[in-house]
């Protein structure tokens, strides 16, 4: 069993006014297997947690460690945080013009693998996977989330969390911007992944209607880079009912 354990982190970001912390010292383990929601008013600090993680340069960890397996995931480089098996989901999906779907795809697999996956049974691969996820076939030969729809870029995430197959997937309010079906189509993906695989994931959404096809283990509330309640998935229910106004200093 994997573990992603983050001990009091705590991270600012650069603005015109100075330094301005947005984690102020956060815990959370992750186990193989388990899913965890974490929800939160805008602006709490959920996805400086997911970029934070996955290295983004922008934010500057101050404090406190992120341990993959016991080893501080805080000490690399992105690239080997993802081949220490860290997946990230972004809310906005990076476009590369001249880059393919299936040429970034292979590279991609080469990387975290080591090695090229064998032709032949990679593009059956390729191909069966984006089946599940209801894609056209000829998505492979465009460039990499160029002219996409907001659909199209959230199933092409979830095409790499299938074919990656991480230890731990960090999903960014992937389900923004999605119509139902093609919510319905994504959340079948990650909970396919998460059957096959056992990964952890650590799913950050504003709202509740994600949680009814993928139901979390756990349920963590963030206000004001901190998390301010935790609990299972009947928190999540509360939360739909209420609203984070019982969170929120007046």
């Amino acid at each position: 069993m994997a573990t992603l354990e983050i001990k009091d982190l705590q991270v600012q970001v650069e603005t015109p006014d100075g330094p301005k912390q947005i984690l102020k010292g956060v815990d959370l383990t992750i186990n193989s297997g388990e899913i965890h929601a974490i929800m939160g008013p805008n602006g709490s600090g959920k996805s400086t947690l997911a970029y934070s993680l996955a290295g983004h340069p922008k934010y500057e960890v101050i404090g406190g460690e992120a341990l993959l397996d016991g080893e501080n995931i805080l000490e690399m480089s992105a690239d080997e945080r993802a081949r220490a098996g860290l997946f990230l989901a972004m809310q906005y999906p990076v476009e590369v013009p001249g880059v393919t779907v299936s040429n970034f795809l292979r590279t991609a697999k080469t990387a975290v693998a080591g090695e090229a996956p064998p032709l032949r049974q990679w593009v059956k691969d390729v191909k069966d996977a984006m089946g599940r996820l209801r894609m056209d076939p000829e998505m492979a030969q465009r460039d990499l989330n160029y002219n996409f729809s907001g659909g199209e870029k959230k199933r092409n995430e979830i095409l790499q969390l299938e074919l990656l197959k991480p230890q731990f997937a960090i999903l960014d309010e992937t389900d923004s911007g999605l119509d139902v079906d093609a919510l319905r189509v994504v959340s079948e993906g990650v909970n396919r992944v998460h059957g096959e695989t056992g990964l952890g994931v650590m799913l950050i959404t504003h709202y509740t209607r994600i949680l009814n096809y993928i139901k979390p283990d756990y349920v963590h509330v963030f206000v004001d880079g901190r998390m301010a309640e935790e609990g299972g998935p009947e928190l999540a229910d509360r939360l739909e009912a209420e609203g984070y106004d019982r969170f929120l200093v007046k």
